[in-house]
């Protein structure tokens, strides 16, 4: 019933604008034997006579006019959004939401977002910096970014990152006053800057490979940390050794505030995927930041 009488007051409002069956068929693209009975279908059912047929014109009786005035502003905005819907099929817009740890979020998201945004200015792009693996279903994001070994099998992954290696780095400071550790084993002998997995509630135990064998040591300190720029601010004020992504402390290596230690066993690993859920249907907007954040670029 709804269809049929949504059907029919378009046509009502079309033979209205137009003045005339025959033009008004025209414009809808059917008979005017059909929209004949469509209109007298409505009026029958709304019990009214909604146009005064002559036999040179068309035209609204007064409660036909009083309809029509009624429903044009709505059914006026819906043929708007519709158009609105059509025109984002062919040019990128909306929101996208996404979720990233920190250091995802410096690495691999900024570098491309500076661009991404000044190409498609009606795209909006949300970024949530969460360490914990969140369900991003229901969390209503469109996307998470996270690395490769994390992400669960019925997702669908994009790899949008180069591997990463973690290192183990000091201050040339602490290196002075407790040397450096000549094996994994032996970090347990120093002050170490934990960092805190807030999926867990446990502390990150570092990670380790030379040759065939690997490692893993939990290591002791003064200092745990959720954050990766804290770490490396300790790091840095010689406060302990931290265990971080090499990239994220080129400048500091560079200009001599921290150094490596451990560099034979400190291995690399697949870096970032972006990824969501096999069902979902994307957005110009959504296949456009996949294009921007994708690896190689």
């Amino acid at each position: 019933m709804l269809k049929e009488n949504f059907s029919d007051l378009i046509s009502l409002m079309v033979i209205a604008r137009e003045g005339s069956f025959t033009r008004a068929a025209a414009k809808l693209g059917v008979s005017q034997s059909a929209l004949s009975h469509a209109i007298r279908g409505l009026e029958t059912r709304l019990g009214i006579r909604l146009l005064t047929r002559t036999t040179r014109s068309v035209a609204p009786t007064v409660a036909g006019e009083q309809l029509i005035t009624s429903i044009s502003p709505h059914l006026t905005g819906i043929e708007e959004q519709l158009v609105q819907l059509r025109e984002m099929r062919d040019r990128p817009a909306g929101t996208i939401r996404l979720n990233a740890g920190e250091h995802a979020l410096q690495s691999v998201i900024w570098p491309a977002l500076g661009s991404f945004v000044r190409d498609y200015p009606d795209v909006n792009v949300e970024v949530v910096v969460d360490n914990a693996l969140t369900d991003i279903v229901s969390g209503r994001y469109d996307a998470g970014i996270r690395l490769g070994e994390q992400v669960a099998k019925d997702m669908v992954a994009v790899r949008i990152g180069p591997d990463i290696r973690m290192v183990v780095v000091g201050s040339p400071d602490y290196f002075a006053r407790h040397g450096k550790p000549e094996t994994p084993q032996a970090l347990q002998q120093h002050n170490c800057i934990n960092l805190r997995l807030p999926t867990l509630g446990g502390l990150y135990a570092w990670e380790f490979k030379q040759g065939e064998q690997a490692l893993r040591v939990r290591v002791e300190g003064q200092l745990t940390f959720s954050s990766l720029p804290t770490r490396i601010q300790a790091a840095v004020a010689g406060l302990g050794l931290a265990f971080l992504p090499e990239d994220s402390v080129q400048q500091e290596l560079a200009d001599g505030r921290l150094e490596l230690a451990l560099e034979a066993w400190c291995d690399t690993f697949p870096g970032y995927y972006l990824y969501y859920p096999s069902r979902k249907q994307h957005t110009l907007a959504f296949t456009k930041l996949i294009e921007a954040l994708r690896y190689p670029r």
